[in-house]
């Protein structure tokens, strides 16, 4: 595969991960629908392996490893969904992973990618740069770094939710996506869907969804370059934290995405209550934002067929419980 995947990578990616990865289902809400004016097909990759798509792309890149490079194991980064994706794929495939997670990682993460056999290598957010920390690493042990975004064979792997997504919708509705949205953290999910959308259904629009205080995709995507969050950059969506998009997501999605969203943190705490009072599952604020987007932005979707991804389920028990006192609106 060369620096910069294509479609056809997420289509082998999908044959790679096939028995190993959920094909999680899409849920559909008529109260949804209704308040929308949209027929609205969401993919609930909350109930994917490790809670969340990034197993997907961790799969995919450490099934292609060799002998010696699965002998000598790999190194990742993560504030918990690509960390706990890795460590499953590890432990089903025999390899030793290490991941650098920050001191403020949601402990139910930490404790999720510890149980799946994970050495885990803490620091500071804020004050530290965990590539530096997770290279260093792998560079004295010898092992692979598996990157959460910024890898073709992981955003190859995290396309074939979309993948999945676009040939449910044809079974459901009989139709294609008019549009699509996802969570963007380093812009790895919305690459791969880009490419995978673009095979299967070109004529769909995609728009990434972040939270408001990190919304550095939506940003580049205006100014045509990849802008920074602002130090010390703060919202309750923690799997949504990059410094910058991504050298090889960014082009991707800047040749392909329609647009960029951003959501409010309460916006996103009151999506996590609609998703478990109307469509019965958990998931964490960095993983609604895009239900969050439709049920509180100002995009026109009405008589639109909208495929959205909620993206992980692993949240904070007390945040979860705030989210759910929260009044309905």
């Amino acid at each position: 595969m060369s620096t910069e995947p294509a479609a056809a990578d997420v289509l082998e990616a999908a044959r790679r991960i096939a028995g190993h990865a959920t094909v999680t289902p899409v849920l559909r809400n008529r109260l949804l629908d209704e308040r929308l004016g949209a027929t609205v097909l969401v993919k609930a990759e909350c109930l994917q392996v490790g809670g969340a798509f990034k197993f997907r792309g961790a799969y995919n890149r450490l099934s292609q490893l060799d002998a010696a490079e699965r002998q000598h194991g790999v190194v990742a980064w993560s504030s918990g969904n690509h960390a706990q994706g890795v460590a499953g794929a590890a432990q089903r495939l025999g390899i030793r992973a290490t991941i650098v997670m920050p001191t403020d990682a949601p402990a139910i993460k930490v404790d999720n990618t510890r149980a799946m056999g994970a050495e885990i290598v803490t620091y500071d957010r804020h004050a530290q740069d965990r590539e530096q920390i997770g290279r260093d690493l792998a560079r004295e042990r010898g092992a692979v770094v598996v990157p959460p975004y910024d890898d073709p064979h992981i955003i190859a792997g995290q396309g074939t939710a979309a993948l999945e997504l676009a040939a449910q919708t044809r079974a459901l509705v009989n139709r294609d996506l008019d549009l699509f949205l996802a969570p963007c953290g380093g812009g790895g999910l919305m690459a791969g869907s880009a490419l995978a959308l673009s095979a299967v259904s070109p004529q769909t629009k995609l728009y990434s969804v972040e939270p408001a205080a990190c919304d550095d995709t939506a940003r580049s995507l205006r100014s045509g370059k990849r802008e920074s969050n602002p130090p010390g950059a703060r919202t309750v969506c923690d799997s949504l934290m990059p410094n910058t998009p991504g050298a090889i997501t960014f082009p991707i999605n800047q040749q392909r995405l329609a647009g960029g969203l951003a959501v409010t943190d309460d916006q996103a705490l009151d999506a996590i209550a609609f998703a478990w009072r109307e469509l019965k599952v958990v998931v964490e604020p960095g993983g609604v934002v895009a239900l969050a987007a439709l049920l509180y932005g100002d995009l026109d979707i009405r008589g639109r067929t909208v495929g959205i991804i909620l993206s992980g389920g692993n949240v904070d028990p007390a945040l979860y419980r705030e989210a759910l006192s929260r009044p309905m609106r």
